[in-house]
């Protein structure tokens, strides 16, 4: 059977068609493949942030860029870092298309919509969607308000984008928005003395003294609580890899947070156990085995995603391996592949892996992967097989190798 499966890889990036629109609102849901063989739309609010590029890489790896500025809806993020893919929308706000290089050289401020699927490390990852770039600059400040009056309020603080400190007077648009940090829509009778707060602005910028400025956007810091017991992330899944003191965790993120593919430092203060809460030593920590992992919530913005481990568990059971190719044949049917273990002419050993939605499936830069026969895999897959020939197993961790 020569059928293509196409399903999602790292953090379920999805991929969904964004409209050049203003905001992070209603479009047309978008339909993927799952690997189950059905279609399933996705969700219809696409995230989006404003912001200035902060820092932008283009290499043999790949594409990326990190968008600084504000959320275009309570929930999108203030800050995340982007793949760009082939399929990513550069367009102006006219809808033309316009190269990439282009809209960096000239430091342009862009509105970004990207995959709701991103990963909870600091900045956020994700895939974008559309990039938009916007005919001026943005211009920000991260201050407190020092005085109030009928021309508008006093800022003294930082310049978001330039790190100088800086003093501005703010006029406030008739339009403007301001919501604290939960999304909460405030007046600007709301604004007092000694508020701290986020303000883009501009434009136009008077260099009286101060300078002065009109805004539509405030963000009023809420002051900050008792600190909270931070709720650990984590990864339950394979060990991919160890080298080097690190370990490499393939699975399901945790429901308090953490990612599916991860890159964990173990050191003497990680804590390694067993199901019970015996001890172990690090040389528990093998390929195959299965582990709950336990991390912070904060991780580099690499992909993928490294920080330290705090504590793993290691269970008993472990995950049998093999390599192969994809096949196609009338032998497997749409929800199953047929590997081709070891690639070569002996069928004796060859496995039907069953492909469900709680297949991790992961690529050497986290893109949309195609699992069609030709394809070279590495796969991790449940010690429950059945007895037929070839035997048929549930696929949990599937790594596409790259092409030759």
């Amino acid at each position: 059977m020569n059928k293509i499966y196409k399903v999602l890889a790292t953090s379920a990036l999805m991929a969904m068609v964004a409209m050049p629109m203003a905001s992070a609102q209603d479009v047309p849901p978008a339909s993927t493949h799952t690997g189950q063989g059905n279609v399933q739309h996705q969700v219809k609010s696409v995230p989006g942030t404003m912001g200035q590029i902060s820092n932008y890489v283009s290499d043999e790896h790949g594409t990326w860029l990190t968008v600084s500025g504000r959320g275009l809806a309570a929930s999108d993020q203030s800050e995340i870092r982007l793949a760009i893919q082939e399929d990513t929308k550069i367009i102006d706000a006219k809808g033309n298309k316009v190269e990439l290089q282009s809209i960096v050289d000239n430091n342009q401020s862009v509105k970004a919509f990207y995959s709701p699927a991103i990963t909870k490390s600091l900045p956020a990852q994700g895939q974008a969607l559309t990039l938009i770039a916007m005919d001026y600059n943005m211009t920000g400040i991260e201050g407190t308000i020092s005085e109030i009056n009928e021309r508008g309020i006093l800022v003294e603080g930082t310049s978001i984008y330039e790190g100088y400190d800086e003093s501005i007077i703010l006029h406030l648009d008739p339009k403007i928005k301001i919501v604290d940090q939960q999304g909460t829509t405030l007046a600007s009778s709301d604004l007092e003395v000694g508020m701290s707060i986020k303000s883009f602005y501009g434009p136009a910028v008077a260099l009286s003294m101060p300078p002065q400025s009109t805004t539509n956007y405030i963000q009023v810091q809420t002051e900050a609580g008792e600190p909270e017991h931070e709720v650990p992330a984590g990864t339950e899944g394979i060990v991919t890899n160890v080298e080097d003191g690190k370990v490499t965790v393939i699975g399901s993120p945790l429901e308090t947070g953490g990612v599916n593919y991860v890159i964990l430092t173990v050191d003497k203060d990680t804590e390694i156990v067993d199901g019970d809460g015996k001890p172990l030593t690090a040389d528990a920590l093998k390929e195959s085995v299965r582990v709950e992992a336990f991390y912070g919530q904060v991780m580099t913005m690499i992909y993928p995603a490294q920080t330290h481990a705090d504590k793993i568990v290691v269970s008993e059971v472990s995950a049998p391996k093999i390599e192969g190719t994809i096949t196609a044949t009338e032998r497997a049917t749409k929800d199953q592949l047929y590997i081709n273990v070891g690639s070569d002419q002996n069928t004796n050993n060859d496995v039907i892996l069953n492909i469900s939605e709680d297949t991790q499936v992961i690529t050497p830069l986290g893109f949309e992967a195609e699992l069609k026969p030709g394809t070279k895999i590495v796969a991790y897959h449940s010690p429950v097989m059945t007895k037929s020939l070839p035997p048929i197993t549930a696929a949990e961790v599937i790594l596409v190798q790259s092409e030759e």
